[in-house]
């Protein structure tokens, strides 16, 4: 893609109502306009982000053994009042009555709706066990929306639900999300610790809240520094082994580690040496349930057993908060400059910059160097624009690619470019083919 044809409406100026970094870089940076309260049109560069993200999703969820298919924005009010929701969840649902007087929503999540469809077409424990997912945008009717996409009213979200015959079986599947969503946010450059949380509207006992440390979080949070020294690397997991996820659990959770809705003082002050302590601020990027046969006992959710017999089904759901996550990347990685993008989930893999744009040399060059990047299967973003080099500059800063490769005429004459990074400010010159392999390396280890 080239600056001259793509549309990145940047701002020089922070926009008044932006409180928040995220917020602020992805309004200046061109990636999201508010369409009204809480309700924000994605462009090109935020989309393509989001899109990255979304496909780490559906990578991680496949390799779980968990299916993918969709569900519908609106839902009957019918299936809410079959399991006792309707009225109980509050003022935050959008209730809709269509042309014929029907009563809708704007799903804020799809229990009810996944369940119908489990009851519709499953009947036996030979069926079992059954994980379906979706992403799919939903509505929750925020009193107060703020932060931009950390806590809008329309928000894109993974949710995903689990059908065993027993509760042993469906904590094996909690636990299978659990190391899903470690994979997951690794990948996207974030270290997310599994927090013991509150259920709150989805009922039961087995929870877990993924947060992301950082100042502007919404949730206060209480943990064990040791936790943080744990990563989940390139390390290989059977799911359909009960041990090895169970292991994976213990290892992220034996920690202290809570938010302030299930903290406990004592506890705290017992389990954790006083140096260890620590209470910060966390953004929610996902949540685990298990929440047994709430949902299957009142809609009716049963399965035949082996004896004959015929069962409730225990479940879970599990969500990710996709376009939340947009704005917990940039809150852990940006500087003054702009927004500073992991490998895995950044809009275009490098940038190129030409210095001196119309020079001959120059333009041949940096086309060059975009077809080579292009037929490795990168997808790199050249700014050909006539303008001067700190505005280049400026621009590649704030939308933050991770790699910049500036093209000149002094350069060229001694047969390099220079590559930068962005998060570190290293630069190298390099002859134009060993940029363009270090890049493709870089990529291909991500």
């Amino acid at each position: 893609m080239r600056l001259t044809r793509y549309f990145l409406p940047v701002l020089k100026e922070t926009p008044s109502e932006a409180q928040i970094v995220s917020h602020r870089l992805m309004l200046r940076a061109g990636m999201i306009k508010q369409a009204s309260a809480g309700i924000y049109s994605w462009l090109p560069l935020g989309y393509k982000v989001l899109k990255r993200i979304e496909q780490i999703v559906h990578e991680e969820q496949i390799r779980a053994g968990h299916i993918p298919m969709l569900m519908p924005t609106l839902q009957s009010a019918d299936l809410w009042r079959e399991s006792g929701r309707y009225d109980a969840f509050g003022a935050e649902m959008l209730r809709i009555t269509d042309r014929h007087g029907r009563d809708m929503l704007y799903g804020p999540t799809n229990e009810e709706l996944i369940t119908d469809i489990f009851r519709s077409h499953v009947g036996s424990y030979k069926d079992l066990p059954l994980t379906l997912y979706h992403i799919q945008w939903k509505f929750r009717d925020e009193v107060r929306p703020r932060f931009g996409v950390m806590r809008g009213r329309e928000f894109l979200m993974k949710d995903g639900y689990n059908f065993d015959l027993t509760k042993e079986d469906a904590l094996h599947a909690y636990n299978r999300h659990l190391v899903s969503y470690l994979r997951s946010y690794e990948r996207m450059g974030l270290q997310a610790i599994p927090m013991r949380a509150d259920s709150g509207a989805m009922g039961g006992d087995n929870t877990h809240e993924f947060l992301v440390l950082a100042e502007t979080g919404e949730s206060e949070v209480f943990y064990d520094s040791a936790i943080t020294d744990r990563t989940f690397g390139d390390r290989a997991v059977d799911y359909d082994s009960v041990p090895e996820c169970q292991a994976v659990l213990e290892e992220f959770t034996s920690r202290y580690a809570r938010t302030d809705e299930t903290h406990d003082e004592s506890a705290f002050h017992q389990q954790v040496p006083e140096e260890r302590r620590r209470v910060a601020r966390g953004i929610e990027v996902g949540q685990i349930f298990y929440f047994g046969t709430k949902y299957s006992e009142a809609m009716g959710a049963t399965v035949v057993t082996p004896d004959g017999g015929r069962v409730p089904v225990h479940m879970g759901s599990h969500g990710i908060g996709v376009s939340r996550l947009l704005g917990a990347i940039i809150e852990a990685s940006h500087d003054d400059r702009g927004i500073i993008w992991p490998e895995g989930v950044t809009p275009f893999h490098c940038g190129i910059v030409n210095l001196k744009q119309g020079d001959a040399a120059a333009d041949a060059a940096c086309e060059s160097l975009y077809k080579a990047l292009t037929a490795k299967g990168l997808e790199p973003l050249y700014d050909d624009r006539s303008e001067r080099a700190g505005a280049k500059f400026a621009t590649m800063d704030l939308i933050g690619l991770p790699w910049r490769m500036t093209v000149g005429p002094r350069g060229l004459q001694k047969g390099v470019v220079e590559l930068t990074s962005r998060r570190t400010g290293d630069s190298e010159e390099l002859t134009p083919e060993a940029a363009v392999d270090r890049i493709a390396q870089i990529y291909a280890q991500i």
